[in-house]
């Protein structure tokens, strides 16, 4: 898909914010959803979405979007540095399958890093333990 188009109301975000399919959550508003990555890079690997909106990236969010969304990133990530004490935090969002994206639904990735461990590519460890993920969901809101 390129950077414009219709935002598809089916896509994988979409059917995890309307409880259709589980999901780790680590925090939620009605507005904000905070949730692992089923697959992951890094053990911590999460995802922040605005439930409300419907840009498909950046590029077409709405700023009143953009201002929650980005101070939601901020608690989040400050939540992985508090329970699992990375070295580094990298947070990554793209914009167009040329630049990445895979799913339709702005989103936001948190990545905590450690020295000398090389993140995986996304999905290329298969799906993740459901357990695993719910561990660290509560590993993480428990810091927020």
């Amino acid at each position: 898909m390129s950077l414009d188009g219709a935002y598809d109301p089916d896509n994988i975000i979409a059917r995890i914010i309307r409880g259709d399919l589980p999901s780790a959550k680590v925090f939620e508003t009605d507005r904000i959803l905070a949730f692992m990555d089923a697959y992951p890079q890094v053990k911590g690997h999460t995802l922040v979405v605005h439930k409300a909106s419907r840009a498909r990236n950046l590029l077409d969010a709405e700023p009143e979007v953009l201002d929650e969304l980005i101070l939601a990133v901020q608690r989040i990530g400050r939540a992985v540095k508090s329970a699992l004490k990375p070295d580094g935090i990298v947070v990554t969002q793209f914009n167009g399958e040329t630049a990445g994206q895979t799913i339709y639904h702005l989103h936001f990735h948190i990545l905590p890093r450690y020295a000398g461990q090389a993140p995986g590519r996304h999905a290329s460890g298969g799906m993740c333990d459901m357990e695993e993920l719910n561990r660290t969901a509560k590993l993480i809101a428990s810091a927020l």
